[in-house]
């Protein structure tokens, strides 16, 4: 590890206001952790108001927040305007990467294969044909999402996406293999296989150590392996996103890979995909902090 580091005095964004707040905690104290290895002096600074308050002599933030006021673009701004250097992609990037359906209106025009979707208003009947997936268009960890395969489960998934305050996206569903591609830079990590108990990567089984394995996906040729790194790369670049990030998917029994979305922030939990993908490289934990560290920018 290159000891001629950029910043010295780094604050580490962490809690926040989201539904994501206690996975944003768990996060944050582990890049603290992994700063602090790595040599950096690393203040964990649990956010608990939509505001920004720094240690004094702060040099650099590293965004560990994850959902509104963290990923949705409105904590960059402030940074941008108080000229401090942070961690991941810019406040517009962060914003679009952050509305699915900002997002994927970019996948496709970008000619990046997603699912098709529709925006479903409350109390109306499915506006494609089941099945479908069931999300509201800015949240994350899976808050919201129902898969929804039967009519009589339509109106109760749409109700609780429905809670988070935003647009609910009925998204068609893939059958096939759920896959991720971790970011750094302009680099994809190696592709990774989501293999959760009944078939739902849902809440519990993101963050339930042993609920869910990860696992290079078996059977997929390499050519393959590289076409879908390339598209994460293609959906990075097409959202302006920087730093880092990850890339979901689901392929297709034939082969065919689909876009998701994007994650700017994504998980640094002990259960987390980016740390794994990265430590299948030979990257150590604290290692992959410094890194993205250094791609710090205003």
């Amino acid at each position: 590890m290159n000891d001629k580091r950029p910043f010295d005095k780094v604050a580490v964004l962490m809690g926040g206001v989201s539904a994501e707040r206690e996975v944003s905690l768990r996060s944050g104290a582990a890049v603290a952790r992994g700063l602090a290895e790595a040599g950096y002096q690393a203040t964990a600074v649990d956010v608990t108001a939509p505001a920004l308050d720094l240690p004094a002599g702060t040099e650099a933030v590293f965004i560990a927040l994850h959902g509104e006021f963290g990923e949705d673009g409105q904590v960059q701004a402030m940074l941008d305007r108080a000229g401090i250097p942070y961690t991941g992609s810019g406040a517009d990037a962060s914003r679009c990467a952050f509305d699915k359906i900002l997002s994927k209106t970019r996948f496709a025009e970008a000619g990046i294969p997603t699912p098709a979707w529709a925006v479903a208003p409350p109390g109306q009947p499915p506006p494609r044909p089941l099945p479908l997936v069931v999300k509201p268009a800015r949240q994350g960890s899976s808050f919201g999402v129902h898969c929804v395969r039967e009519a009589g489960q339509w109106q109760a998934a749409l109700r609780d996406a429905g809670q988070y305050g935003c647009d609910v996206l009925a998204e068609d569903y893939v059958p096939g293999r759920e896959l991720t591609v971790g970011i750094v830079g302009d680099t994809a990590l190696p592709v990774i296989e989501i293999v959760a108990e009944n078939d739902w990567y849902d809440y519990t089984a993101k963050y339930t150590k042993g609920r869910t394995a990860y696992r290079p996906p078996p059977g997929l040729a390499p050519d393959a392996q590289a076409d879908i790194q390339r598209l994460a790369l293609a959906a990075f670049h097409a959202l302006g996103c920087r730093g880092f990030g990850r890339a979901d998917f689901r392929l297709t029994p034939d082969g065919r890979p689909y876009a998701l979305e994007m994650n700017t922030v994504p998980g640094f939990t002990e259960t987390s995909l980016l740390p794994k993908a990265a430590a299948w490289t030979g990257l150590s934990f604290a290692a992959l902090c410094d890194a993205i560290l250094r791609l710090a920018t205003v």
